[in-house]
């Protein structure tokens, strides 16, 4: 049977996270925009045991709760993160003694924990009711793209046993993996971080905090609730996830380099659990007696991958991971849906505004892929250095400072359709980029020289002043264009104090650095105006050259109110 067909202003492929956003944020910014989303599934999803991707960050938790207004919601059916938090808990059940890092207290700017399952029913729930048309159990059966400007795109589903057609203005694929416009108009390409990940949610919570009964552990975070963090279990090659959803189950993960942890030895879940006993027993013997607790086990082989266009001024884009995906190390899959989302809306706008869009795709595309290949640097050819637990917790302060201080900034300021503003901080936000990728290189050398020690210390990221500040700046009301100005040059000059301070702490550590980059990026004369760096050491104090004791120096140790215990 063929059903009615559609005329829509936008026909978005796929009402998971990316689409229903997207949906969302269309609607919020046109009241008379006919937006029609078609999703496979059948709704209401299950809860739980339905799609990764539960953590999110900052500009994600942004996107949700302030930009799309979404706050009730994420305070009252989902769960606040206790930010990140890592464990260099390879081999070892005696969890209170091993180098953790993360922050003792919650810091200013929100994230949380999602449950995909509870949101995608909230979100289809609230499309409906702002007036988008969502059709379920719908299966796309062809989309034909318009060659003319003006005339409408196509496209053809079925739905039971009847099949429906519409014209749309706009095409947006948000269809995930699947990747209708993907393969249709051949834009695939890989970006060399070959990376498996394994994954499963258990029917109750997994409780870290009683993986050990002492008391100065424990008082070392308020509130006492490591369990509420995205928690990494750390070794070589690998990272092990623990993730609390609001329905009361666990997710559970591994995300591991192939070269050293190959996906034959984990992609079952008996696999997975000899794994566990082998890597992470402490993980192992919480989830041995929960068996019986199992919601569903998944894999993705090479997950990560590139695309070669995701915005077209012909009038199509790509959201979420039906375009780009990266890596899921610092959960950034939803500060890519709200960055390509908020660049699909502008795009809407001008073209309904009656203005060419074919120059902003192109620009829209240039940025979104140069963000994306920045972060991707963070992860690309890092996973042998997730077990060193000397050189790991420097990274990820460096990550954290480059995110805050660079892409998050251009989110929450809304400046990221500002492209005369952009273009203005060219010299700046490059030189950034080269700083980051010169950094990441810099710590590969240094771990694969590194002693990596292992110290029984919590390394506190908020009681680092300036990191917690950083964070805090967040929250700042929308600046002028010159205000906004000194705000990435500011962070410009932080990133060069804290990549100097790095640089030092690895020569000190009598690293062969090879040919690195760095020290000659550094040596660069900016021509913008100086900003104001930070004042003292942004980094944990070196250990002399002289006399290394034998133990990982805690950055935090002369603040913590909890002196680090030694070894046995």
């Amino acid at each position: 049977m063929t059903g009615t067909a559609h005329t829509c202003d936008a026909v978005i492929m796929g009402g998971g996270l990316a689409g229903l956003t997207l949906a969302l944020q269309l609607k919020q910014r046109f009241d008379d925009i006919d937006v029609l989303v078609l999703e496979r599934r059948k709704h209401p999803v299950p809860h739980a045991a339905h799609k990764v991707g539960e953590s999110s960050v900052e500009i994600g938790a942004h996107y949700f709760d302030t930009v799309l207004g979404l706050k009730p919601h994420m305070d009252s059916a989902q769960l606040r993160k206790f930010g990140f938090r890592f464990f260099f808990s390879e081999g070892r059940r005696d969890i209170d003694q091993v180098t953790e890092i993360g922050a003792s207290r919650y810091l200013a700017v929100p994230s949380y924990q999602i449950d995909r399952g509870i949101f995608e029913n909230y979100l289809a729930q609230e499309a409906v009711r702002r007036g988008v048309r969502f059709d379920d159990a719908a299966l796309v059966r062809r989309v034909e793209l318009a060659s003319d400007a003006k005339a409408p795109h196509r496209i053809e589903w079925s739905r039971g046993d009847q099949t429906h057609s519409a014209q749309a203005r706009w095409i947006i694929d948000a269809c995930g993996r699947a990747g209708l416009l993907k393969r249709k108009l051949g834009l695939a390409e890989p970006n060399g971080h070959d990376v498996n990940a394994v994954w499963f949610r258990i029917g109750e919570r997994i409780a870290i905090d009683d993986w050990s009964d002492n008391s100065d552990w424990q008082a070392r975070c308020d509130p006492r609730a490591r369990w509420l963090s995205t928690n990494h279990l750390c070794g070589a090659g690998y990272w092990a996830w623990l993730i609390p959803l609001a329905s009361g189950s666990h997710s559970v993960g591994i995300v591991a380099d192939p070269k050293l942890h190959p996906l034959d030895t984990i992609d079952t879940f008996e696999k997975a659990m000899q794994w566990f006993a082998a890597y992470q027993p402490r993980l192992y013997e919480a989830l041995d007696g929960k068996r019986h607790l199992l919601q569903d086990f998944a894999f993705l082989r090479h997950f990560s991958h590139g695309c070669k266009q995701v915005f077209s001024g012909q009038r199509w884009a790509l959201t979420g991971e039906a375009g780009l995906f990266l890596d899921p190390f610092y959960s950034p899959g939803s500060d890519f849906i709200a960055i390509s989302n908020t660049y699909i809306t502008d795009l809407v706008a001008h073209d309904r505004a009656g203005r060419s869009v074919e120059a902003r795709a192109q620009l829209y595309d240039q940025i979104y892929h140069s963000f994306y290949e920045s972060t991707l640097a963070l992860y690309q050819d890092q996973y042998p250095l997730f077990g060193d637990p000397e050189v790991l917790p420097v990274k990820v302060i460096w990550d954290y400072a480059y995110y805050w201080g660079v892409l998050s900034q251009i989110f929450f300021q809304q400046r990221l359709t500002d492209l005369m503003l952009l273009g203005s901080l060219k010299e700046e936000l490059q030189h950034c980029q080269r700083l980051n990728l010169a950094v990441q290189q810099l710590l590969r050398a240094w771990s694969a020289a590194s002693a990596r020690r292992n110290a029984p210390v919590l390394l506190d990221q908020a009681a680092m002043p300036w990191f917690a500040e950083l964070n805090r700046s967040l929250k700042d009301p929308r600046l002028d264009d010159a205000g906004f100005k000194e705000r990435i040059r500011a962070s410009t000059a932080q990133l060069r104090q804290l990549a100097r301070e790095i640089l030092e702490r690895a020569r000190a550590d009598n690293t062969d650095l090879g040919d690195c980059a760095l020290p000659a990026i550094l040596e660069e004369n900016m021509s913008s105006p100086p900003a104001r760096a930070e004042s003292g050491a942004m980094l944990f104090a070196a250990l002399p050259v002289d006399h290394r004791e034998p133990r990982l120096p805690n950055f935090t140790e002369r603040s913590s109110p909890v002196a680090p215990r030694a070894r046995p």
